[in-house]
């Protein structure tokens, strides 16, 4: 794929990070401050998050990972990030609304530069070459994507272009020279508070590194343009003081009005030619290169078409934007709940309706890092125990708020106990030819006159579409397969208690044996509706054995006794190998 390649799938229309995963504070020495604040230009945005008007009333759900940084290959934590976007953007469509969904690649900066000198390669054949890894990943993974956004693409840079002039003209952006310490790993600037003098054991000389990251810094003097974020302390704190759920989980909510009570201090958003040519020029000035943030975290509104001047008011009313969900990592959440959101309400356009900031992944309770070398790759695990299991045990595992473990023992333990287990002994007990050898669905039992064996698994089945809207509203993934497994423990037990093997062999107890097995069947039915957007492709072969036709999977099915609705009679339920066989361990 070239740089001029963009992908649009399904709708017309981290060194293993990502690129906005780099850590990076404004806080430098200015040297010359250019305009004072007084030059600004009033803004519409300094009292209102939505500035600029695009119709919402058939607008799409529109839900985002980040961009990742072609600087190294995927691992666990990119896809843990695309799983979970990927998950709530097929819930609402599952809920009727039109989705989209966009992830791709951030492929400038001086690191990309170096490394493509390095292997003897052209910048944009090394950002091929990596791109190509995630977006096989993602394809791999199941993940449905609408677009795929590479920052290389020349829409993107009309898109930046189009940020930097609007800022520009509101007396956002000025000039002067700064100096701090700078790491070229990084790509960052620190402030002399984050920053710590070390000595070398080899050569005992000093130097000085991040304390946030351990990478070496330098102190450096150049001139940049900056951005005046120190101007939107005021509006950020009370954005999130009137919204009280734009940042999830709670506690990151909390950590962003943290940071706003300190001030701000303004950010630099270019760098001189001189030491960087690989990125996107400052228009009107080929002095200098578009850098780090405003360059990587515009992609969000190229997806959307923007800056929306030759589209029709209709096409503008489908574009998705203010995004309805961001999905993050939680070292990146300074990047997209400060610095995003001011370059937005700077422009006169809406801020995202919510910040969704995600735990990391640990191994053996130990932060994975290349260098320790215990970095999931995410093919090997997929390859080991199949997709959907894979994206199974990242929504059930992996957390807003704490880190998770990762290792193939715990996914194979998840595998044998819940979706083996429970899941699979479920659908295996109500599909038993022993059991019904007729294989025609259970008549459905009165509402009205609950067997008091069943109840209590009747008021499960009633509460969990409830509790699993709620969870996913939150964004709890975790929270909603904890309530659909806790389901399905009850049906089995209620399956056990009822003893139907022996409820088989009493002519007499039909009616109860027929009652038995549809509320097995009920349970395995809703179950595996609700787990649709978690585990795709195993679920519509559960479906597809319980003989559910396509047109009853979705939201407004997802209550009990609403299966089957038509013809129940003459459908036949299927039988066949087992869907979660015995899986073993590569060694």
């Amino acid at each position: 794929m070239t740089a001029s390649t963009f992908l649009l799938r399904r709708l017309p229309l981290c060194a293993q990070t990502s690129r906005l995963s780099r850590t990076s504070y404004p806080a430098f020495t200015t040297l010359q401050q250019g305009r004072s604040h007084s030059h600004i230009r009033p803004s519409a945005s300094l009292y209102s998050t939505k500035a600029v008007d695009l119709d919402q009333t058939n607008k799409p759900y529109y839900i985002t990972t980040p961009i990742f940084y072609v600087n190294a290959v995927p691992h666990i934590g990119h896809l843990h990030s695309a799983v979970l976007a990927d998950t709530f953007k097929r819930f609402h469509e599952m809920k009727g609304r039109k989705a989209i969904m966009s992830t791709g690649t951030d492929e400038h900066g001086l690191k990309i530069q170096q490394a493509a000198a390095q292997a003897g390669m052209k910048e944009i054949e090394l950002c091929d070459k990596v791109s190509k890894r995630f977006q096989d990943l993602f394809d791999a993974a199941n993940i449905s994507y609408t677009t795929y956004i590479r920052t290389t693409e020349p829409r993107h840079a009309v898109a930046v272009k189009e940020i930097w002039d609007q800022l520009l003209a509101r007396g956002y952006i000025y000039k002067g020279h700064h100096e701090g310490w700078y790491s070229v790993s990084d790509e960052a600037f620190y402030p002399s508070t984050h920053v710590e003098e070390k000595i070398s054991e080899k050569t005992g000389e000093k130097y000085h590194i991040s304390i946030e990251t351990g990478k070496e810094v330098e102190w450096t003097t150049e001139e940049n343009y900056k951005f005046r974020l120190s101007a939107f302390t005021d509006k950020l704190t009370e954005w999130l003081d009137n919204n009280p759920a734009a940042i999830l989980p709670k506690s990151r909510h909390l950590e962003v009005q943290g940071w706003l009570k300190d001030g701000l201090s303004d950010l630099s958003v270019s760098r001189p030619r001189s030491r960087l040519t690989w990125g996107i020029p400052i228009p009107g000035d080929d002095s200098h290169v578009m850098y780090v943030w405003m360059d990587a975290l515009t992609n969000y509104l190229t997806v959307t078409g923007y800056p929306w001047k030759d589209m029709s008011d209709s096409q503008k009313a489908v574009c998705g934007w203010p995004a309805d969900a961001q999905v993050v990592g939680k070292d990146i959440l300074r990047f997209h709940a400060v610095y995003w959101p001011a370059f937005l309400m700077a422009a006169d356009l809406a801020v995202p309706k919510r910040i969704v900031a995600h735990a990391h992944w640990t191994q053996g309770k130990m932060k994975m890092s290349k260098s320790v070398g215990n970095v999931v790759d995410p093919f090997t695990a997929i390859q080991e125990f199949g997709t959907d299991t894979i994206r199974f045990y990242l929504m059930n595992d992996g957390g807003l708020v704490d880190d998770a473990d990762y290792s193939s023992e715990l996914v194979a333990g998840r595998y044998k106990k819940l979706l083996a287990g429970q899941l699979g002994n479920l659908l295996n007990r109500s599909t038993s030819v022993a059991l019904n050898p007729s294989a025609k669905v259970p008549k459905q039992p009165s509402a009205d006159n609950v067997h008091p064996d069943d109840k209590a698994l009747h008021e499960k089945l009633e509460a969990l579409p409830g509790l699993v809207d709620e969870a996913m509203a939150n964004y709890r993934t975790t929270h909603a397969t904890q309530a659909i497994f806790d389901m399905i423990a009850e049906a089995n037990a209620n399956f056990t208690h009822c003893e139907p093997w022996k409820l088989v062999k009493d002519p007499a107890s039909h009616d109860r044996l027929q009652t038995v097995l549809w509320y097995a069947m009920e349970s395995t039915r809703l179950a595996t509706l609700l787990l649709q957007p978690i585990m795709p492709t195993k679920t519509a072969e559960i479906l597809d054995q319980l003989d559910i036709r396509k047109d009853e999977r979705s939201w407004e099915h997802a209550r009990l006794g609403l299966g089957w609705s038509k013809d129940s009679e003459s459908r036949k339920i299927r039988t066949g190998t087992p869907m979660f066989p015995q899986i073993k361990l590569n060694k």
